[in-house]
């Protein structure tokens, strides 16, 4: 039964991948210090919007909280253009209900994937699976098949981004409500393409560092057990 041990082994590693890609997301938009004021300063958004940079940071403090499940609405009130205003229409907020839904569905999704990655240990513990030998292969080789994987589907929906950012938006979204007009959605304004773009290059920067430290963990413990089984290689 040594192939439902890889099995376990490499469906560890994919729950592992998909835990480092959530936690990556989580780690640029709310992790890193002074993110969206950096990015709201490089590409002019305080001014577009017509906001100071403070009532527009608080307004994504209160967004971000949000979306998190730490607030249990989106009326923010602010001042935009001299005038005092609600931010969000109710377009806006109606969209941002469902954001927040994949938002607390991909915490789910997190939580999920780490008890599966205890579990797949505990059983091969409980098959008295040789786990120092058998993971870290089998994390490596469930982390390749994975990036693989993302590899092809990142090459596809390089060929046409917007046609599959639509496509994505129609799987997970069951209205139009995330088709925002700039003319009157503040929301669009305050995330431009190259802001996403941006923050995309990052979640994919902290996902491969996160990985490539997978990879180094197990090269090790893959050279240690080697020298070790030289070692007890009797010598002719």
């Amino acid at each position: 039964m040594k192939y439902f041990n890889h099995f376990l082994g490499i469906l560890c590693a994919f729950c592992l991948m998909i835990l480092f890609l959530i936690t990556s997301v989580e780690a640029v938009v709310y992790w890193i210090p002074g993110y969206f004021e950096a990015k709201y300063t490089k590409y002019g958004v305080a001014g577009t919007v017509d906001m100071t940079m403070e009532d527009l940071l608080d307004v994504t403090d209160e967004m971000m909280d949000y979306l998190r499940g730490n607030r249990e609405d989106l009326h923010v009130p602010t001042v935009v253009g001299g005038a005092e205003r609600e931010f969000f229409n109710e377009r806006e907020i109606a969209h941002m209900e469902d954001v927040r839904g994949l938002f607390l569905a991909a915490i789910a999704l997190r939580r999920i994937c780490a008890a599966v990655c205890v579990l797949c240990v505990l059983i091969l513990i409980w098959r008295k699976a040789p786990l120092a030998v058998l993971l870290p292969k089998m994390l490596c080789t469930g982390a390749l098949l994975f990036l693989a994987l993302a590899a092809l589907l990142t090459t596809i929906i390089s060929t046409d981004f917007t046609k599959y950012f639509v496509i994505f938006h129609k799987i997970f979204f069951n209205n139009d409500l995330w088709i925002l007009d700039p003319r009157t959605d503040l929301l669009i304004n305050i995330v431009p393409e190259p802001f996403f773009m941006d923050t995309a290059l990052y979640i994919a920067i902290t996902f491969a560092f996160l990985t490539l430290l997978l990879f180094f963990i197990c090269m090790w413990m893959i050279r240690r057990n080697r020298k070790a089984a030289d070692k007890n290689t009797p010598k002719s």
